[in-house]
């Protein structure tokens, strides 16, 4: 019996088994040793070396790279434009320099290289001197001293705008910080060249003006991007009970003063017309007076000159019509007196003498001589 080169040890025929690719019988398939649960035997080529097995690749390898292609196209998609608003400003930084654009639209960019940054073109407030959720007052910042050497508890209310986004964004770190800061410094100036019976009641604007001048040219100076557009006094009084009442009484008896001011005007206002239009009466009467003197005169002198041209003609005849007519005109206004000797006077008015002569002839009775008696009776 012809014996086996490899002898009758079993392990020795396994391997030489495995050298053929026929244990149990079959060719083991890539795989099957790791499907069935049992390790894979290895492999060797002619030569006695192992064979390496080969990695088996992922069915999904090619999709997840076209799918990072994809990402990768999006994510550059996205970057590559923005949309601008009319409310905003863009700032577009490349590579460290900045320029603003404030056209509103579509616009494109550098992905990844360009940086954009949007800032408001709306008015914004910053209140000094309260809380606006409260309504509480902040002391540390509302109570100032006036030139008068008076506290009063004043709050203010500061608009502004971003007219320079650019500057906003780099030229300061704290821009809104650094307006307050300004704003409260000249409203505490300017308060304190104030009594306060001005910054309570009448002097309001002129505070709000010359604060709103002062912030403003500071502010240009600075030239930090921010606008001041506007400055207002919310509330201002007195940090005492007391004190507030006097500036109410004070505050009433001007209105009262006012009242009245208002009331003489109105009073002025309709005497004015009434005492214009007596006195255009007057005056038209005085000079209807005036033009009829003056035509009356004018008229006397011009019957004056027609006499006196008679009289250069016939001088004697003249004169005595002239007597006679002023006669005519004297004597029936006057009365006659007669004293006696004894001193008794009678009142003998020429007006009965006239009388009882018209009476004589009416009667058809003839026309003699009237004694004093029947002229008296």
């Amino acid at each position: 019996m012809k014996k086996h080169p490899l002898g009758q040890n079993p392990d020795f025929r396994k391997l030489f088994q495995q050298l053929n690719g026929q244990y149990s019988g079959k060719k083991p398939e890539d795989g099957q040793g790791e499907k069935d649960g049992t390790p894979e035997p290895e492999r060797f080529d002619s030569n006695g070396n192992p064979v390496k097995k080969k990695k088996k690749r992922r069915r999904f390898a090619r999709g997840g790279k076209v799918a990072a292609a994809a990402v990768i196209l999006i994510l550059l998609g996205t970057n590559s434009y923005y949309i601008l608003d009319e409310e905003n400003y863009a700032v577009v930084s490349t590579l460290g320099s900045a320029q603003a654009v404030s056209q509103a639209g579509l616009h494109f960019k550098i992905p990844f290289i360009q940086n954009v940054r949007r800032v408001s073109k709306g008015i914004k407030g910053m209140p000094i001197g309260y809380d606006p959720e409260t309504g509480t007052s902040d002391e540390s910042e509302s109570i100032m001293i006036t030139k008068d050497f008076n506290f009063v508890n004043t709050d203010f209310y500061l608009e502004y705008m971003v007219n320079d986004p650019v500057k906003y964004l780099y030229a300061s770190s704290e821009p809104v910080a650094t307006l307050k800061m300004l704003a409260q410094s000249y409203i505490r100036d300017t308060v304190g060249t104030h009594n306060v019976d001005d910054v309570i009641t009448t002097g309001k604007s002129e505070i709000q003006s010359e604060i709103k001048e002062k912030l403003t040219n500071r502010m240009m100076e600075e030239d930090i991007g921010l606008a001041v557009v506007n400055i207002t006094i919310q509330d201002a009084f007195p940090p005492t009970t007391e004190v507030l009442n006097a500036f109410k009484n004070v505050e009433n008896a001007k209105q009262g003063k006012e009242t009245a001011i208002n009331n003489a005007n109105k009073d002025r206002n309709e005497k004015i017309p009434q005492a214009e239009a007596q006195c255009d009466q007057i005056i038209k009467d005085a000079e209807a007076e005036r033009e009829a003197r003056i035509n009356e005169a004018q008229g006397q002198v011009s019957r004056f000159e027609q006499m006196y041209a008679e009289y250069t003609k016939y001088p004697l005849i003249t004169r005595q019509r002239m007597f006679y007519e002023t006669m005519e005109e004297v004597l029936p206004h006057m009365k006659l007196y007669i004293v006696d000797e004894s001193g008794t006077q009678k009142l003998l008015p020429l007006d009965r003498f006239a009388e009882a002569m018209e009476q004589q002839i009416a009667s058809g009775q003839p026309s003699g001589e009237i004694t004093i008696e029947e002229a008296q009776e």
